[in-house]
């Protein structure tokens, strides 16, 4: 590991664009975005033997942003393709810079046998950098692939797809990702950025709200569906195009965080409903107060065990993250609703939501009693998207028996 900002130098440039931004656009960013400035174009010409470490990396190749960040925590090292192509060498104060530079100039495999002055390591992208992604709450083998204009459609495709969480709603998982694709990459073509797209997902919240107050249901299912489609866009846009920042993401989780409960209030409203009233009205009540709370509770939860566990309950155990496919969050709550708005049962829907909240709540609690549980007998609950991927055969035999890779008696 290095505490030494290495000097970032780029090699062998490339003119082919990916979401409208050329190769080595993409690679500032993301070394910028990693805290280091690109100070350089070429290698060569009397820079052996420099006492900063330097990171030389091809500008023809896509880097998954993981193997970016792990290329500069670790000097000494040379990245290869899976195909044993060098394509970076972060290489250690004194090194021969000139020798590196030519070892990435050359198609040639290469092997830890002769390595030039400053790299003592070969590494591939997945024994570099980790399989799962915390963020995205995700595995997957961190990529480097050629860019050719052959390749552009699997790259794009590849990088859209790497960008979407692993853990979600189903709508989002399941729905989505096509028309998304198509719309983050018309985004990136006119040069919209995510922050925009986020306005107008926010514009979609108060219409949503406002038709939902009125009693015109459908009309706001259909700013409500809107909106969480581009709140999938604006994200994916963010993260093909490295142009998150601190405000949008505080600006676009916000937005995430505050408006469920207000289109909630605003449909039991648009339903004549009064709090307080009798009957009809009571019920619809208790079903408002129940939805409400169980919003809070439920992030209360998800808060809870990442302070008790130090990850979030829905990547614990498969079963979590199977479940958070269909828990009472906002889009699998827009299903029900808005499966009632076709048959014209608004108030049915919304008791529908209230009871499936209830289950949802008490699944969680289950699972943080679970998890309690297994502490308590000395097992630390950690995550099944942090064990290693396994081969279909490996998993075939743990399956009857055999090697036990889950590493947990909890399902």
């Amino acid at each position: 590991m290095t505490s030494v900002t290495p000097n970032i130098v780029l090699i062998r440039s490339s003119p082919i664009a990916l979401w409208g931004i050329d190769s080595q656009e993409r690679l500032r960013r993301a070394f910028k975005r990693a805290g280091i400035a690109v100070t350089g174009q070429s290698a060569g010409g009397g820079v052996a033997g420099t006492e900063q470490p330097t990171l030389l990396i091809r500008a023809d190749h896509v880097y998954e942003e993981s193997v970016i960040r792990a290329l500069i925590r670790n000097p000494s090292h040379l990245l290869v393709t899976d195909a044993g192509v060098p394509v970076a060498a972060h290489i250690a104060p004194g090194g021969d810079i000139d020798a590196a530079a030519a070892l990435l100039q050359s198609e040639a495999t290469v092997a830890s046998g002769a390595l030039p002055a400053g790299l003592s390591t070969v590494v591939d992208p997945a024994a570099l950098a980790s399989t799962y992604n915390h963020a995205l709450r995700k595995r997957a083998r961190p990529y480097v692939l050629p860019l050719t204009p052959e390749t552009v459609p699997a790259i794009e495709h590849r990088m859209f797809h790497g960008a979407y969480k692993g853990v979600t709603d189903f709508v989002t998982k399941y729905v989505w990702p096509v028309p998304a694709m198509a719309v983050t990459r018309w985004c990136a073509r006119l040069s919209i950025s995510p922050n925009m797209v986020t306005t107008v997902s926010f514009l979609c919240v108060l219409a949503a709200m406002s038709l939902f107050w009125h009693g015109q249901f459908l009309a706001g299912l259909a700013a409500a569906w809107m909106m969480c489609f581009l709140d999938t866009v604006d994200g994916k846009l963010a993260r093909v195009t490295l142009t998150s920042t601190k405000f949008g993401d505080v600006f676009d989780h916000g937005i995430d965080l505050l408006h469920p409960p207000f289109w909630y209030y605003a449909w039991f409203v648009g339903q004549g409903a009064v709090i307080g009233g009798s009957g009809q009205d009571a019920l619809q009540t208790a079903a408002l107060w129940i939805i409400i709370a169980g919003y809070v509770l439920g992030r209360g939860q998800e808060g809870l065990f990442i302070w008790l566990y130090r990850i979030e309950i829905h990547t614990w155990r498969p079963i979590d993250s199977w479940f958070r496919l269909i828990t009472a969050r906002r889009n699998p709550n827009l299903f029900i609703l808005t499966i009632a708005a076709l048959i014209d049962r608004p108030a049915e829907g919304f008791l529908a939501v209230a009871a499936w909240t209830i289950v949802s709540f008490l699944f969680h609690c289950w699972r943080i009693a679970q998890a309690g549980w297994q502490r308590m007998m000395g097992h630390r609950p950690c995550s099944w998207l942090t064990e290693p991927l396994v081969t279909p055969e490996a998993w075939r035999t743990e399956r009857r028996g055999g090697s036990g890779l889950r590493g947990s008696g909890v399902p």
